[in-house]
């Protein structure tokens, strides 16, 4: 049976203690176990699967053990796992790759059955928007992951999880995209390679609409509906919410 089928998924802020945070990892698990390996050639994650993530060298965030085992069987079946770090999970740095995973950098342009898609979390891209590139930048720095580490770990999980849960329940009224007025339609409406679709996360809300010949979708979050794009070459692409 030929592998046909592409799965797109974002922002499922695990460990987000809002809602039915047990709940919301137990569907995203039943989602990992739904996908048929034996159809699938890639399943890609486009970043804030978790709602905070940060790596010692010999230590990780505890839990989500079904998550994994889930990801780990796709992977042994064939199924190529790719993910993108985003602004809640920007810390992870050789954990996800010594499972199996493989990480891209946005935005990354990837072929599909002769479709061009120009992918990845949707954070900081386009113009503007100074202040969160400053931040990230900040995040990204060497200085402070360094400073981070000398944190004995009960204390950054909970500072950095304090942080996350803050900054998500400020947000919680949703986000009313721009349309052609936001700089992530303007991204990708200056992309300079053609593209047949860009698709992206971040901004927890459902958007399709057209980029001159592409089109732009974004993947909602998952804290009350589970959501994913899925690719078929029968078909087409395809959003799925339940």
């Amino acid at each position: 049976m030929s592998r046909d089928l592409t799965y797109f998924v974002s922002d499922v802020h695990l460990g987000l203690q809002v809602a039915d945070a047990a709940g919301r990892e137990a569907r995203f698990v039943a989602f990992l176990k739904g996908i048929p390996s034996d159809r699938t050639e890639a399943l890609y994650l486009l970043g804030d699967i978790w709602d905070f993530w940060y790596e010692y060298r010999h230590v990780v965030p505890k839990g989500y053990v079904r998550v994994f085992a889930a990801l780990t069987e796709l992977m042994d079946a064939g199924v190529k796992v790719y993910f993108f770090r985003g602004n809640h999970d920007i810390w992870s740095y050789r954990y996800f790759e010594e499972m199996g995973m493989v990480r891209l950098d946005q935005p990354a342009v990837v072929e599909i059955d002769g479709k061009r898609f120009c992918i990845g979390h949707g954070d900081g891209l386009g113009p503007g928007d100074t202040g969160y590139k400053c931040l990230k930048a900040i995040f990204n720095s060497r200085v402070l992951q360094v400073l981070f580490s000398s944190l004995h770990p009960w204390f950054a999980f909970r500072l950095g999880n304090g942080w996350s849960r803050h900054s998500r329940l400020a947000k919680s009224e949703g986000y009313d995209f721009q349309g052609e007025k936001e700089p992530l339609y303007q991204f990708c409406a200056s992309f300079p390679e053609p593209v047949d679709y860009f698709i992206f996360g971040h901004y927890h809300c459902k958007v399709d609409m057209p980029v001159g010949k592409a089109r732009l979708l974004l993947l909602s979050d998952w804290i009350s509906v589970s959501n994913w794009m899925v690719y078929d070459r029968e078909g087409g692409l395809s959003v799925v919410y339940k």
